[in-house]
């Protein structure tokens, strides 16, 4: 016995090194099985509609692990499994996606990110909606936060493609689903993208309809700069249609005496009720400033600029509103230039021979009303007079030869009574003005013609 016992302490610490060497061995052997059974598990299932997938091999046992998209998809992903060559058993730890109720979805973008939330029946879909996004998204970065679900309603997505090719006509909005109910709001990107959308929706799948457009368009813009530098009239932004676009042009040209017009304008739908008139009526206002701008944006209009002399000033901050349509609101940030040097009399007859050698005053026809279109040269006319307040001005009207001689005469006489009234509203002394009217009596030109009777209808300016 002793004899056995001291056999055995000699030999048994050798066991210890084939105990290690039997570990690796069956180690190094079965992890390679392992990994090579869970391989080709993996990729008999790569045709499978699941999510998240997991396999993991223990020897010959599989446990696997998926989000199916259905009963049969999680079944027959399970028999694929088992039907791999080695495998002896698998654990199922599959399940089916939750069902949503309501089914909902939506797209929304802002200046930086394009964000895709809510409900997605399948991965496919999913990709289809985010190549989609990116198509869309103009270089800004694509979020999906979207979650797989069951319960889609049909043509779910035909629906969400076409909504977000309505994400594109907008600067920032968000499109969305709640089972078959659309909703949408945001600024459309463009000028007569809101119609667009609006012709787009009518398209929608069978089944669908739109709870709510609110949608809405960007501002409709005119705008106007005067420069007296350049002495240019630069007109810029939208017009409804080619009517509106002709009838401003001429007003300007009415309105202002020698500026260079220059055109901007594009035609475009969605202008305001009332936009020709209230454009027509801001252009009046602008022409009474020595340098200004004009802008418009749906049914508000700015202007801001000098005006040539203080009573001018308050008459346009107080009358612009008025003479807008109704439901138009006008802000005029109106200040006063400084006056300009006084001159003599000489000069102040050559100024106003220069500047009625560029446009003449207008009356209503047959009437002795001055014409809106000249208010902007009568402000001129009266910072003119201003410059010269040692002289004394005679205002002579004149006519042509069309009806007869004692009606021209006194038409004549009250036109030019009419400018002195201007220029006493604005400030000028009374004993420095005088009216006189000579009727047909001094014409200029033949009155033979439209254009020498034209000339003929005039108002002169003398210094005394």
């Amino acid at each position: 016995m002793r004899t056995l016992l001291r056999v055995v302490r000699k030999w048994w610490p050798g066991l210890i090194p084939l105990a290690i060497l039997w570990g690796l061995a069956a180690w190094f052997s079965t992890v390679p099985f392992e990994a090579n059974l869970a391989g080709r598990t993996a990729l008999s299932l790569r045709e499978t509609i699941l999510d998240k997938t997991r396999i993991e091999a223990a020897g010959r046992d599989l446990t696997v692990g998926a989000d199916a998209f259905s009963e049969d998809g999680r079944r027959s992903s399970i028999a694929i499994a088992e039907a791999v060559p080695g495998v002896r058993l698998v654990h199922d730890q599959t399940r089916i996606v939750d069902e949503a109720k309501p089914f909902t979805w939506a797209a929304e973008r802002n200046v930086s990110r394009l964000t895709l939330s809510g409900n997605v029946p399948l991965p496919a879909v999913r990709a289809r909606l985010l190549e989609a996004s990116r198509g869309i998204a103009g270089g800004i970065e694509v979020a999906d936060q979207m979650a797989f679900a069951r319960g889609v309603p049909p043509r779910f997505e035909a629906t969400a493609l076409l909504l977000l090719e309505q994400l594109g006509r907008l600067r920032d909005g968000k499109v969305a689903l709640s089972d078959t109910s659309v909703r949408l709001s945001g600024i459309a990107r463009e000028l007569g993208g809101r119609e667009a959308i609006a012709a787009a929706l009518r398209n929608l799948p069978e089944g669908y309809a739109v709870a709510e457009n609110a949608v809405a368009a960007p501002p409709y813009i005119f705008q106007v700069n005067k420069d007296p530098v350049a002495a240019t009239l630069t007109l810029g932004g939208y017009v409804p249609d080619n009517a509106a676009h002709v009838a401003l042009i001429e007003a300007a040209k009415r309105k202002f005496l020698n500026e260079k017009i220059v055109d901007n304008l594009k035609a475009s739908v969605g202008a305001p009720a009332g936009f020709v008139d209230a454009a027509t009526a801001a252009l009046g206002a602008l022409s009474r400033l020595s340098t200004g701008s004009l802008t418009m944006s749906d049914r508000k209009v700015k202007l801001s600029g000098d005006a040539l002399y203080d009573v001018a000033a308050d008459e346009i901050r107080t009358g612009l509103p008025g003479e807008l349509p109704k439901g138009w609101h006008a802000e005029a940030e109106v200040s006063t230039r400084p006056p300009a040097s006084a001159v003599d009399g000489t000069v102040c007859e050559q100024l106003f021979t220069e500047l009625l050698g560029h446009g003449h005053i207008r009356f209503v026809s047959g009437q002795a009303d001055i014409d809106n279109d000249s208010r902007g040269l009568m402000d001129r006319l009266v910072e003119i007079a201003l410059r010269c307040p040692t002289s004394n001005l005679e205002i002579v009207g004149h006519t042509d030869s069309d009806g007869d001689e004692a009606t021209n005469m006194r038409l004549s006489e009250r036109r030019a009574q009419a400018v002195l009234d201007y220029m006493l509203r604005a400030g000028l002394p009374a004993d420095r003005l005088h009216a006189v009217g000579y009727g047909q009596t001094q014409p200029v030109a033949s009155n033979d013609t439209a254009e020498g009777k034209a000339q003929n209808r005039r108002i002169e300016f003398r210094v005394r």
